[in-house]
């Protein structure tokens, strides 16, 4: 079995571990354990590289010194002097049990006399026998000063790579890392966090803090790649927009088809209105015609005073009936589109005569305040045709001795635009009926009185005068109808009101400017 294709498998799962474990750290963290065991291993490498050296030369040395002591020893051995030379070297002299002497080396001596025996590795002794007096000398090699050399160098060489290690890594941390690389790692992260936050002012590292190394070709990348993106978004977002305003556009054409396919649908109701209205008043006045003609006759042949006054109240009768029928031939006849200056005085009191055939006109009060100088662009016959038909509103809807009142104002200072308010002291309009009052065919009186079409028809012809018309609700009660026109012939002076007080216990607050004007329908 070859265990060791075994052990190199089972080593490489833990090698991976280890390099997963360093690679998970944090730089700072990393870049702490990568530069203190690089430290470490420096440390390391010179103390075991100048310590052996120094041991050996101290050796070396120390052989040297013990061979010189040994030859000069030798050479003098009864000179006196040597004692006073070499008094820093402890000597001794006596017999060898005195001394201590190993017995091989006494041995040695008396075979070599006049010789110094010294072994520098078993002893530090040197040992001379004197001839002439058979006594020994010993002196004593300074071994233990090499040892303290050799400790206080391995001392110092440990104090001075410490304190190098500790003043490398300071620098390292808190000058040279910390500027060179922990700054531009932090900028990058910072820019990254705006960038998440949506902080655009500094998502970009400046130009001037980019160095020119690779940390500063990665920061170059990255805020080109974050201008890309943002040119991106601001395309994305200007498409999104015009789809936006396409869709938007799309859905007010869609609303603008809709209407016109309804408006379609009411014209063909209204035209179809329009048909019948005009073969009804045909069919109606030839025997309104007979019937009148009948009824003179008789009134001129009786003198029945009792019959003459029923025959004059049908008469008075057919000519309502006839009036009915020219409105309704007013109705469906093609009418002229000529814009002229239109007196809005004297148009209101010409459809108030209109109205006024209804019997509840002789109790209600028009109160016309308009000034008799303000006049409007337009055409007279269609504007009457929506005064009537507010007016008549206005007849329905208020109680009896209610009042009306109408009144002008200019829109601006400029008196390009003429304001004419109707208002009543009716009940008023129904708040969930007010946005869709000017829809065709929405009426609170679908009945023989109504058809809803009245002021959808009134709204578009204001808006061919190219005016507006609005309703809302008075604050003391009623409604209020709006128009606004372009104005012609326009005064600067101001309208002067006179009150007036009204008849039947009006109130002096809506007290008129001019008389009320009331038409007695027996006179039409």
């Amino acid at each position: 079995m070859d265990y060791s294709t075994d052990s190199n498998v089972a080593a490489k799962p833990v090698l991976k571990r280890i390099q997963r474990r360093i690679g998970d750290l944090r730089i700072r963290l990393k870049l702490m354990v990568f530069h203190n065991v690089f430290f470490c291993l420096l440390t390391f490498t010179i103390y075991l590289s100048i310590i052996p050296v120094l041991e050996t030369r101290l050796h070396q040395a120390y052989r040297r010194e013990a061979t010189l002591l040994a030859e000069l020893l030798a050479a003098n051995p009864a000179d006196p002097a040597f004692t006073g030379k070499f008094a820093e070297y402890p000597q001794e002299q006596g017999t060898a049990s005195q001394l201590g002497m190993p017995d091989d080396v006494v041995a040695w001596l008396s075979e070599h006399p006049g010789l110094v025996w010294h072994n520098p590795e078993k002893s530090s002794y040197l040992y001379h026998k004197d001839r002439s007096s058979e006594l020994y000398r010993r002196v004593k090699l300074p071994k233990e000063v090499y040892r303290q050399m050799l400790a206080d160098a391995r001392w110092a060489l440990t104090i001075v790579m410490l304190c190098t290690y500790v003043l490398g890594v300071l620098v390292l941390e808190f000058f040279v890392l910390p500027l060179y690389v922990y700054r531009q790692i932090r900028l990058l992260l910072d820019a990254d966090q705006s960038t998440t936050a949506g902080d655009f002012a500094h998502e970009l590292v400046p130009e001037g803090e980019i160095p020119d190394d690779e940390l500063g070709d990665i920061m170059r990348s990255r805020n080109e790649r974050v201008r890309a993106m943002r040119d991106h978004e601001q395309k994305l977002a200007e498409a999104l927009e015009q789809l936006r305003s396409v869709t938007e556009d799309l859905r007010t054409k869609n609303t603008q088809l809709e209407t016109a396919r309804q408006n379609l649908l009411d014209q063909d109701r209204l035209a179809s209105l329009g048909l019948i209205s005009a073969s009804v008043a045909h069919e109606l006045n030839t025997p309104l015609a007979v019937l009148k003609g009948s009824i003179e006759k008789l009134i001129e042949r009786t003198e029945d005073p009792l019959a003459e006054e029923r025959l004059t109240r049908m008469a008075r009768v057919t000519n309502r009936l006839k009036s009915i029928s020219s409105q309704l031939l007013d109705f469906a006849r093609v009418r002229s589109t000529a814009m002229n200056p239109v007196p809005v005085a004297a148009l209101i009191q010409e459809s108030w005569e209109l109205v006024s055939i209804d019997d509840k006109a002789q109790q209600v009060h028009l109160w016309n305040q308009v000034d008799t100088r303000h006049e409007v662009q337009g055409n007279a016959d269609r504007l009457g045709q929506v005064f009537v038909n507010l007016l008549r509103n206005a007849l329905h809807e208020i109680p009896v001795s209610g009042n009306i009142w109408v009144r002008s104002s200019f829109a601006s200072p400029a008196k390009d635009r003429l304001v004419i308010r109707i208002e009543d002291d009716g009940p008023g309009i129904a708040e969930s009926l007010l946005p869709h009052l000017f829809e065709a065919f929405i009426s609170t009186k679908l009945d023989a009185r109504g058809t809803g079409l009245g002021l959808t028809v009134a709204e578009g012809i204001i808006q061919q005068h190219g005016g507006n018309i609005r309703a809302s609700n008075r604050a003391k009660g009623g409604a209020c109808i709006e128009l606004e026109l372009p104005a012609a012939g326009a005064t600067t002076i101001e309208i002067q009101q006179h009150d007036q007080p009204m008849r039947d216990g009006g109130s002096p607050n809506d007290a008129p400017a001019e008389a009320p004007v009331s038409v007695d329908t027996r006179d039409l």
